[in-house]
């Protein structure tokens, strides 16, 4: 029996306490989908609009917009001052920040602020040579925004060469170059890779 016709039903309650939509039944696909609806209550609750009606998607809280581009400023000045774990700290806080947006506010904005944060994150990660965790966020900064986005596929791409994961580096690097054209540095990058690759071979 497919999804579209299976149909189970679940005892619901409203927690008197905190207001959240609540079953008897757990499963991780469950959780999710209470955590999101949960989520939206929440934030309609905090409206300040007449009749607490959502606004239109555009234009945004300007507030959430100067608090998300202040933590990026700020991680990225402590990276200049080469304080790299202070700038994680900033990223991840500017991270949360966006991700908390109200669900009726554009995704195309969040998955834009998301992207460029990932995308500094990793590369103050490289910098303290914590290679699989730039990779991992410069792979979530490439799944938020494919196109135009050559710095995380770079940074993907470098954080395998490091960790001597050549192969996937090297698929990693042309898939880049297929999506952002002839960018230079994923093309030295490419080379890199391949001259290794090669040494390695001569040296088994």
């Amino acid at each position: 029996m497919s999804d579209l016709e299976h149909f189970d039903l679940l005892p619901i309650t409203l927690n008197p306490e905190s207001k959240d939509v609540e079953t008897g039944r757990t499963s991780r696909a469950l959780n999710a989908e209470l955590a999101q609806l949960n989520e939206l209550h929440r934030s309609l609750l905090a409206l300040e609009t007449p009749g607490n009606v959502p606004p239109p998607p555009i234009p945004v809280n300007p507030k959430r917009t100067a608090q998300v581009t202040k933590f990026r400023d700020n991680g990225n000045a402590e990276y200049r001052k080469q304080k790299f774990d202070e700038a994680v700290k900033m990223y991840t806080l500017g991270l949360q920040m966006a991700l908390a947006r109200p669900l009726w506010e554009p995704s195309a904005l969040v998955r834009e602020e998301v992207s460029g944060l990932l995308a500094n994150r990793a590369q103050a990660h490289m910098a303290m040579l914590n290679w699989p965790e730039g990779a991992v966020d410069a792979l979530a900064s490439v799944e938020a925004r494919r196109v135009g986005n050559a710095k995380a596929w770079w940074r993907r791409g470098r954080c395998l060469y490091e960790m001597a994961r050549l192969e996937e580096a090297r698929e990693w690097v042309k898939e880049g170059l297929e999506v952002e054209g002839e960018e230079a540095e994923l093309v030295t990058l490419l080379k890199e890779i391949e001259v290794r690759i090669e040494k390695t071979k001569s040296e088994q």
